[in-house]
């Protein structure tokens, strides 16, 4: 062959390897943009308490995408989410605080951090997590990124040590919460570093049971287990002043035996009034959410324990208590009138509603599935199968203050 032409085979060569290139990248990209990258705002996770291990799920295409395994004791459990919704931090029951990659679809990074833990919050800045323990007691708090510890908050008091509960995140950096033992609440503010200022306020009830922060930040309601009625804290009051509501609401009245005490999370801000799950009793009492007093009440199929409020304050939908727990009723918050009840099947635990309120998503324990409902027709739009589910957490929950 002659040099002109090796040098032309040459260059063709050259040629050849420049297209294949460009055509496998353009088939890589294509490959990538079918699969990914991808948002995260549309995915969630369902709680599988029986073995420890959460589903990771697309709320969009009303599939599961992952499970995660080997997250210890889920019996309890609650989640909340990273600011850019990539990251569920999974409080359970054990002690162990793991946060989930949503998007790998595994456990980024785990820690046992105490004996026994009833749930926790992430700072409005969303860089600390906090949990809540009953074992040894107190708050311990840790860096988002890393879950290294960043303070711990011994709940001692003049009896020792408490129990904490009702632990929800408020405006500044700072987390408030409950003392079972102490009766009294602590807001911990951490808005000048690592150390928490620490604000105690004594004499706010006999036992509280849990706790609830409203959207807006700005009113901390604890229940009361060892006497009737609540507490009411304005975090935006000064001097904070704790306030006694609902008087003749609460465990001492209840007629019937109480199978299962409601959450305060449980409370519905519908418009200007509260819905809220009535201890030992077959209603939802109605509250005005400016003087905190009760303006109605509700008959329902038996003793709620969720009643979850449409985003838009439209309708409420309820659970209940065993054994009464295959249930879902939707009251109308114009007329308080029940206007829908189904069962989904047995041991319903949760509802969560997805961001704008067009489905609501219900975990069937018993069943063994989280069913999926138009949230205006009602009509059942989808199923996904999980084992023994309870809690369901969107990610989307990263937004809002007291979730």
């Amino acid at each position: 062959m002659t040099k002109p032409l090796k040098l032309l085979s040459g260059l063709i060569a050259v040629f050849a390897t420049v297209i294949a290139t460009v055509i496998s990248a353009s088939l890589g990209n294509a490959e990538r943009a079918a699969t990914g990258p991808r948002g995260t705002g549309d995915l969630g996770i369902i709680i599988e308490r029986a073995t420890g291990s959460v589903l990771v799920f697309d709320s969009s295409e009303r599939r599961m995408l992952y499970r995660v395994e080997g997250l210890g004791d889920l019996s309890h459990a609650s989640a909340v989410f990273s600011r850019d919704e990539r990251f569920a931090y999974v409080f359970g029951r054990d002690g162990g605080l793991t946060k989930v990659d949503l998007l790998a679809g595994s456990i980024a990074r785990r820690v046992m951090q105490a004996g026994n833990s009833i749930g926790g919050a992430i700072s409005d800045d969303g860089t600390l997590i906090a949990a809540s323990n009953y074992e040894p007691g107190g708050v311990r708090v840790f860096d988002a990124a890393t879950l290294d510890l960043v303070a711990d908050i011994p709940a001692i008091w003049s009896g020792g040590s408490s129990k904490t509960i009702g632990l929800v995140d408020a405006p500044g950096r700072r987390f408030v919460f409950s003392l079972w033992d102490a009766g009294e609440t602590w807001i911990a503010d951490f808005a000048g570093g690592s150390k928490p200022v620490v604000t105690k306020l004594a004499g706010i009830g006999r036992n509280p049971y849990d706790a609830l922060i409203t959207g807006n930040g700005r009113h901390y309601i604890a229940g009361l287990y060892g006497e009737d009625g609540l507490t009411v804290i304005d975090l935006w009051q000064s001097p904070l002043a704790p306030r006694r509501i609902l008087s003749e609401y609460g465990r001492g009245e209840a007629k019937l035996p109480v199978y299962k005490m409601p959450h305060l999370e449980g409370w519905a801000l519908a418009g200007d009034r509260f819905a809220l799950p009535a201890v030992g009793r077959h209603e939802v009492l109605w509250v005005d959410a400016r003087t905190f007093d009760e303006v109605g009440r509700t008959k329902v199929h038996g003793q709620p324990v969720f009643a979850v409020a449409r985003p838009d304050g439209r309708h409420v939908w309820v659970n209940f208590a065993h054994p009464d727990n295959d249930t879902i009723q939707v009251i109308d918050t114009h007329s308080r009138a029940i206007v829908a009840e189904w069962k989904p099947g047995p041991a319903v635990l949760h509802i969560e509603f997805t961001p704008r309120g067009h489905e609501a998503w219900v975990s069937v324990r018993d069943g063994n599935a989280v069913e999926i409902y138009d949230a205006r027709t009602f009509e059942k739009k989808g199923r996904i199968e999980a084992q023994s589910p309870s809690g369901i957490f969107l990610a989307a929950r990263a937004h809002r203050t007291g979730l």
